[in-house]
């Protein structure tokens, strides 16, 4: 079955840089979007970047653009999500997520798949 396994999350300072990995499992890892979510206490789970089966197209939301990148390596199944200049509200549990199909756009709505999530916590 679909795995998704996060890994690289921690505490950091405001400013400071962190990188999330996500490892995935039992499915044709390269046919699918992926996407990077999170969601912080007391608050909806966000769509935070997303990027195409073949890494040749990404989008991020407006509150993260230009700090975040996300990436991807269909060799090593795995998605990263490299974080800089880090603010306190960036805290959160970050979740790897795939589910839309190579041929779809790749929409925050379409996931279904998630894995269990790594904290991330930015002190000021």
């Amino acid at each position: 079955q679909v795995r998704l396994v996060e890994s690289g999350g921690g505490s950091v300072q405001a400013g400071g840089s962190l990188t999330l990995s996500c490892l995935g499992s039992g499915y044709s890892y390269k046919d699918y979007c992926m996407g990077w979510f999170r969601q912080a206490p007391g608050k909806k789970r966000e769509g935070v970047a997303r990027i195409y089966p073949d890494g040749s197209d990404h989008f991020y939301a407006d509150s993260v653009k230009g700090r975040f990148t996300i990436s991807r390596d269909n060799v090593k199944n795995t998605v990263y999500l490299q974080m800089n200049d880090l603010k306190p509200e960036d805290t959160a549990i970050y979740y790897c997520a795939t589910g839309p199909p190579r041929a779809s756009l790749c929409l925050f709505a379409d996931y279904n798949y998630w894995g269990q999530g790594t904290q991330v916590t930015v002190s000021s």
